[in-house]
């Protein structure tokens, strides 16, 4: 990092005030209509501001975020990714794709590890999410391994699957696991013995983040490995249970269920077997990897460690090493913003609650864990309340803002960057009157932050991660269905410039996308971007 360096971007006369970049994290540009949650929600602080000279909409989903596709939603890791390196690269699902269909993720240390296992008897099981989404995992990426499995005559295979209805429509459980049941079904021959052993909803069982509630993921070691939790015959069968009993039952939030067979637990997770969490991206990830990988574990009794071979998809966090074994390489990220900022001894403050941590650090600066230059940093986390944020959609956006203007005022951090979980986390529980409150938080606090930058004589950059809350349900034949999944909807940018000291025009805007804040950053704070980054959509007026 030390030998990057930056060049002076002329014509540029410095400013006393910050750059600050402000993630309005699920917020994107919707329809304007009754089911786009931000168009619905007061907010005249953020209708003046787009109201602006310097707006402009960005991508912020498939190709322009490093996906395999454009009818791919984006996330907020990849989103982060992009913003954070200024280029695209090529992200977890693709990479598993490219892994897939070349084969080459069957010729790898960790999938010949597990054959070892399997050849003495072990039993492989898989642990994931089981959908579609294509944000967290893709059900075609499971049904590739296993049909693997089939070939390479693997005897006994279980998967443990977890549900998603966030990601993908809030109750379509049934349109995966019955395909799922009916697969292992037809696998099962030549003596074979494949099935669902385990599951439940991702938001109650096995898929915490960031540890906000260790309990999930207990619950789910206790289903998948140890077989505890309510019985069925088949994942199908309890899910349509859970269904029956309580019409308002959503996948993501469904309990935990075992299989069982002649009064036994199916799948249980034993010694000589190995675990792969099919999962590629890494929040959700990592807790359950250290429930299995870490020798000194205290987090909750495991009751049991089962000496197993554990290998995730990907490895979900480079610098900690978690999981020890993977069978995809992650994208290498290097030459972030972050990183050059630091060698040019530009001091940087992050903050975010823990639902986004994450995402202003560890996958900003190019998915590496803790400070680049603790000199030069500081990250702030403020603690999620462990509540359904439908219940309290203010977050803590209040007291993020209370550090912030802080920070601002205190005239120690030349590049500054926030974001605010409300429009995602909110927008996640399709609750459209809590959805509403949220969107109008986050202007809440833009109102309270532009005039302390004004005063500061600083510059705001206004953006977000990918859409949420611009689109609360979709409508067929009459019928509202919830939509509490990421849109593919363009993302607002606006620029603010209260520095007194450069005119700023828009350029680059067509086709534009996340990964053109970096440039536009380092242009705000003085610096030619490297040639590599995507183009700036700044130029200073007069130059």
């Amino acid at each position: 990092m030390s030998e990057l360096s930056l060049k002076a971007l002329a014509g540029y006369k410095s400013f006393k005030g910050p750059v600050l970049t402000v993630i309005m994290d699920g917020i994107g540009i919707g329809p304007k209509n009754a089911s786009d949650g931000v168009a619905m929600a007061y907010t005249p602080v953020l209708d003046e501001l787009l109201a602006g000279e310097l707006v402009a909409s960005l991508k912020a989903h498939g190709t322009a975020v490093g996906l395999p596709t454009d009818g791919d939603m984006g996330n907020s890791e990849v989103g982060h990714n992009a913003l954070g390196a200024g280029r695209i690269f090529s992200q977890g699902a693709k990479l598993v794709n490219n892994a897939l269909d070349s084969g080459t993720i069957y010729q790898g240390k960790s999938w010949l590890a597990i054959q070892e296992r399997v050849k003495r008897g072990g039993t492989l099981h898989f642990i994931g999410l089981v959908s579609d989404g294509n944000v967290h995992s893709h059900i075609g990426q499971l049904n590739h391994m296993l049909e693997q499995c089939g070939k390479e005559g693997f005897e006994k295979v279980r998967v443990h699957g977890l549900l998603d209805g966030r990601d993908v429509s809030p109750k379509s459980a049934l349109q995966f696991f019955e395909p799922l049941e009916i697969k292992l079904a037809e696998l099962s021959t030549d003596g074979r013995d494949y099935c669902v052993a385990s599951g439940g909803g991702r938001m109650i069982v096995t898929m915490d983040r960031y540890e906000a509630d260790w309990r999930i993921v207990e619950k789910g070691w206790q289903a998948h490995v140890l077989g505890e939790g309510r019985r069925f015959s088949s994942a199908c069968k309890a899910i349509q249970s859970y269904y029956d009993e309580d019409p308002n039952c959503t996948d993501q939030y469904m309990d935990s269920f075992v299989i069982e067979r002649d009064g036994m637990a199916v799948g249980t997770i034993e010694d000589g077997d190995a675990v792969i969490l099919f999962n590629f991206r890494g929040d959700r990830s990592i807790e359950i990897s250290r429930a299995f990988d870490d020798e000194q574990f205290s987090v909750f009794d495991r009751v049991r460690r089962p000496d197993v071979f554990y290998a995730g998809l990907m490895q979900y966090d480079g610098d900690a090493q978690i999981p020890a074994h993977y069978l995809v390489e992650p994208p290498v990220i290097d030459n972030t913003l972050g990183e050059y900022l630091c060698a040019e001894g530009v001091t940087t403050y992050a903050i975010a609650e823990t639902q986004k941590f994450g995402h202003v650090t560890y996958f900003w600066n190019g998915n590496k864990s803790g400070y680049l230059d603790e000199s030069l940093e500081k990250y702030v986390e403020i603690e999620s309340d462990k509540i359904t944020f439908d219940l309290r959609p203010w977050m803590k956006a209040a007291e993020i803002t209370d550090q912030l203007i802080a920070a601002i005022e205190s005239g120690r951090y030349k590049n500054i960057r926030v974001n605010y979980a409300n429009g995602d986390m909110v927008g996640h529980t399709g609750v459209e009157v809590s959805v509403r409150v949220a969107v109008e938080t986050v202007d809440l606090m833009l109102r309270r932050l532009m005039p302390v930058l004004q005063k500061a004589e600083g510059v705001a950059v206004i953006t977000a991660d990918h859409g949420n809350a611009d689109c609360m349900w979709t409508e067929k034949d009459g019928k509202r269905t919830a939509m509490v999944a990421h849109t593919r909807n363009p993302v607002p940018f606006i620029v603010k410039n209260f520095s007194k000291s450069n005119t700023f025009a828009l350029q680059n805007t067509d086709g534009a996308g996340l990964a053109n804040v970096a440039a536009t950053v380092l242009n705000l704070l003085g610096y030619e971007a490297p040639a590599d980054f995507e183009d700036s959509l700044l130029r200073i007026v007069g130059i």
